[in-house]
């Protein structure tokens, strides 16, 4: 068992930990979750000793062997596989304890405890595990010093996995993983034998691989059990339930004090006047359940344009003359499509979507679009690119000269910068708040089609959550880079595959698409039917190809549906939010009015969502 103590720790004279407490029980598959800032990241290098407590203590069996990724990329001349194998250094003494050895019993307690440990299957281990973050053979016998940071702190991963520590701890483990190696990774973490700890906003994740969630806020820890979804439910469960006492003890505490306030002065009533006195001064005040209000995505629609938007014809594009980075390139793009591109990082995607954007012209081929398109193009580098001394005020209107002010305020206000926040510097944003400035950017001139080059490496679970709703509402064509499985899900409706030098659709969902990286399933085509049928691959395909078009509209109607209805549910807490502070008189009666306007309307958007997904599910089968 794993137990948290009371633990206290400052950094930079912040209090991040304030007596925080939890107890974790033996095997246990633990995800940290928490909104960015909060001290999750904190809390794990605590645990693992890169951090000592101001207070409270950690304890943990003895003897226990903690893993954990240090912040530093390996380097140097040795290679991947070289790296990973030399994280099991009680392999590593051990074999060279063997060739110098000398004493038969010592050699044969040696050899003993090698078979013990598979030490003869572990070159086989390491390779599979680098293969499953994206090495191929070949890569794993290069030198370190010729991979990027990202790739090399893979490799740091995998030396993690390789060591099977008593405990693992991982944080954020897939922000520098391509969707192919998060969905290994999930695997992997899945059938993992010992304890491990993730701090991750990755949903999907959560949900598969951890049976407990410490959810830190505030600088203190709650255990709750069961995985991510379930998490939630008790969440908003314990959340109603503080907001309800809040509200009573509030109206306690106005009655008690309209007492005093009216009798304090009266002789006969001027000791039942001071027992409520102190009977207020005795009352803990119960916390208003926290809520981000700022936590706001509202991509504008773009005027309508007539389809196709985009339409590649052949085309190959690179970036170095006559050597074409990808070819053969067929794709059409309409107002409403919603485009995930997977692959394999380095096969091209970044490629393929900075043509689409214009910011690559085709060396052969043709590329035809609408002379009146509009392009709003994220990557992760336009994050790095904002001034950090100025504002989101002067960054939007260095885009928009000649605007008026109560326009670009008004766009800055769809995206959670309105009033002060829109004057704080860069600097002093955090990496979520930057993200969604650098989206508010690229959106200015409400686009035709967003282009998302993993857009959430810097969101909370919450703000994913709100980027998706925001997404699905979104009147334009949306072609999105991700490893968020969760967020694909959702909200694309074809695959385009990026592999072996050009691009293709992929004729299957997004579980199609898992099963065959993974290498499951292979005995069955994308609609379940057995090989003893003898479906061919090219049916199979277009079978998959036409259930996936008939059913397209009808999942957009279900994610558009639940957007609207957590929508409604927002506006109705907000509602509940401002009657429990005290609302009287015409005030109050207007509040509870349009609360019944909003209660009715979720009744029908409820039964609208519910509708929709029967009819998809029913479609799907």
């Amino acid at each position: 068992m794993l137990t948290l103590d009371s633990i206290t720790l400052r950094l930079g004279g912040h209090l991040i930990l304030d007596k925080a407490s939890a107890a974790l029980p033996p095997k246990a598959r633990v995800g940290l979750v928490g909104r960015n800032g909060a001290g999750k990241s904190t809390l794990l290098k605590l645990i693992a000793g890169v951090y000592e407590a101001d207070d409270g203590k950690i304890e943990a069996p003895a003897g226990i062997r903690i893993g954990y990724v240090a912040q530093e990329a390996p380097g140097g001349s040795a290679t991947p596989f070289e790296t990973v194998l030399a994280a099991d250094t009680e392999r590593e003494a051990l074999l060279l304890e063997a060739d110098h050895a000398m004493d038969p019993h010592r050699i044969a307690e040696i050899h003993e405890r090698l078979n013990t440990i598979d030490a003869h299957g572990a070159p086989a281990r390491a390779s599979r595990i680098l293969a499953g973050l994206g090495f191929p053979e070949e890569a794993q016998h290069q030198p370190l010093s010729t991979f990027s940071g990202g790739w090399r702190m893979r490799v740091a991963l995998a030396a993690l996995l390789f060591s099977e520590p008593d405990l693992l701890l991982l944080d954020e483990p897939s922000n520098h993983l391509d969707l192919e190696a998060a969905l290994w990774l999930e695997s992997f973490l899945k059938a993992y034998r010992n304890s491990l700890i993730v701090v991750s906003h990755e949903r999907d994740l959560l949900n598969s691989v951890v049976d407990y969630i410490v959810h830190v806020d505030g600088g203190k820890t709650t255990l709750y059990t069961g995985n991510y979804e379930q998490y939630e439910r008790q969440r908003r469960e314990r959340e109603a339930q503080t907001e309800a006492a809040r509200a009573s003890q509030e109206a306690k505490r106005k009655k008690l004090q309209s007492y005093v306030d009216r009798w304090r002065y009266k002789a006969h009533t001027a000791r039942q006047a001071q027992s409520r006195m102190k009977m207020l001064e005795r009352m803990e005040p119960i916390a208003e359940a926290a809520s981000d209000a700022s936590l706001v995505f509202d991509f504008p629609s773009p005027k309508g344009l007539r389809p196709p938007l985009v339409v590649l014809d052949e085309a190959s594009v690179g970036y170095v003359p006559d050597t074409p980075v990808l070819s053969a390139l067929n794709l059409r793009i309409d107002p409403d499509d919603r485009i995930a591109l997977v692959g394999r990082n380095g096969n091209g995607k970044t490629t393929l979507a900075r043509l689409i954007a214009g910011q690559l012209a085709p060396m052969a081929g043709r590329l035809a679009a609408s002379g009146k398109l509009n392009v709003g193009y994220f990557a992760q580098h336009q994050i790095e690119e904002l001034v950090a001394e100025d504002t989101p005020l002067q960054h939007m209107e260095r885009l928009l000269p000649g605007a008026r002010q109560g326009e670009v305020r008004g766009h800055l206000g769809r995206f959670g910068f309105s009033g002060e926040k829109a004057m704080v510097p860069v600097g002093q944003l955090s990496g979520g708040e930057r993200a969604r400035l650098s989206l508010a950017l690229i959106t200015r001139d409400a686009p035709h089609i967003l282009i998302l080059d993993e857009p959430t490496n810097h969101l909370d679970v919450e703000a994913r959550e709100a980027l998706v709703q925001a997404l699905a509402a979104f009147g334009g064509a949306v072609v999105v880079v991700s490893h968020d499985r969760h967020l694909l899900g959702l909200i694309a409706d074809r695959l385009v595959l990026v592999a072996d030098g050009t691009a293709a659709e992929f004729d299957g969902s997004l579980e199609d698409y898992r099963d065959q990286v993974l290498g499951v399933g292979a005995g069955k085509g994308g609609n379940g039917q057995s090989a003893g049928k003898k479906v061919s691959r090219k049916d199979e395909r277009r079978m998959a190809a036409q259930d996936r078009e008939r059913t397209k509209a009808l999942r957009k109607a279900v994610v558009q549906a639940e957007a609207e209805v957590k929508r409604l549910w927002q506006k109705r807490d907000e509602i509940d939010t401002m009657l429990a502070a005290g609302a009287e008189g015409s005030s109050a009666s207007d509040l509870m009015r349009k609360r019944g306007e909003v209660e009715r309307t979720i009744a029908d958007a409820e039964k609208r969502w519910l509708e929709a997904s029967d009819v998809a599910e029913q479609a799907g089968n």
